[in-house]
């Protein structure tokens, strides 16, 4: 089969030409075309590590087949900096001082100048009730909320984190973000959600985890109730289904 391969940047430099055609074997994989590529271009094998494939323009692993007029790309480091982290969770556990220590630790790399955590949590005040809930929700004016109670479309909550996070890092160029929401009953005064941003710059993970937490209550399929000594209220407004515009 033949096999298009593409170089760029340092690996074009290096190698000293841009792109090649390899005839390989039948059942070749990607990690066979790297072999053939470092037999004319040795000093690239150093580079091993660092490298990735793309495989007619979609990221791919070494050990996929290739395909008769595939084009290949080697892909060195990228502008971007640090590799990207990302933690999307949905959780009945508490949101523990430990696990934000976590956080801590884990979320910025050395490259990164900023870490905004943001906690949200349950106060005994009341929000605005859902529609349909109004005439409930005057039978308890005055009475604290004793605690919030917390039900999630967990599977499609996950997509939109991952949407919100992909958002992220093309307006704000953040690519270390951890987003976790609570499930379940949250007692007064504990964590229902914590985002934590890192960038090399704070600007950017101020702007990073704002949209985070604004864009998740917009969209996400989570609902909360709010719990009373007598009774219950749900919470909130109709859900957007996209993103805000830039600028917005």
């Amino acid at each position: 089969m033949r096999v298009t391969v593409r170089l760029f940047a340092m690996l074009r430099e290096q190698a000293g030409w841009r792109e090649r055609d390899f005839e390989l074997g039948a059942g070749a994989t990607i990690d066979d075309a790297w072999s053939a590529v470092t037999d004319v271009a040795p000093n690239l094998a150093a580079h091993r590590a660092a490298v990735r494939f793309a495989r007619n323009r979609e990221y791919a692993a070494p050990d996929e087949p290739l395909s008769d007029g595939d084009e290949l790309v080697l892909i060195p480091p990228v502008a971007g900096g640090a590799d990207p982290y990302r933690r999307l969770e949905m959780t009945a556990a508490p949101i523990s001082d430990a696990l934000l220590a976590e956080l801590r630790g884990i979320v910025p790399t050395s490259a990164d100048g900023a870490l905004v955590v943001f906690v949200d949590q349950t106060r005994d005040t009341p929000g605005t009730p859902a529609p349909g809930e109004v005439e409930e929700a005057a039978r308890h004016v005055g009475q604290p909320v004793a605690a919030l109670e917390y039900e999630a479309f967990e599977e499609m909550a996950l997509d939109i984190f991952g949407a919100i996070a992909a958002e992220i890092e093309a307006r704000f160029g953040v690519r270390r973000l951890a987003i976790i929401h609570r499930t379940g009953r949250v007692a007064l005064g504990e964590p229902s959600v914590v985002i934590a941003a890192a960038a090399a710059h704070r600007a950017a993970a101020f702007d990073a985890a704002r949209y985070a937490i604004e864009e998740l209550k917009a969209r996400s399929p989570i609902w909360k109730s709010e719990q009373y000594a007598d009774g219950s209220i749900w919470i909130g407004s109709p859900p957007r289904s996209g993103p805000m515009e830039e600028g917005g």
